[in-house]
């Protein structure tokens, strides 16, 4: 039962992150694991960071749509 729960608040909280935009962080450091095993993974708050600077601040901190 509380396995249940747990595996709908992943799914929720996935969905959540996307939903506003925010890449999954476990899945970054999965990906990184896998793909590049000698290279350091950045901490959740350095991860967060580096994405929404690359979210808002990609034209020099321009927002170039409306919302």
């Amino acid at each position: 039962m509380f396995e249940a729960v747990r595996e709908v608040l992943k799914y929720r909280n996935q969905f959540l992150d996307l939903l506003v935009g925010v890449p999954n962080y476990e899945r970054y450091v999965e990906h990184m694991k896998e793909c590049h095993p000698g290279e350091p993974i950045p901490s959740r708050e350095q991860f967060f960071r580096e994405a929404q600077d690359a979210r808002y601040n990609a034209k020099g901190g321009k927002v170039s749509r409306c919302c």
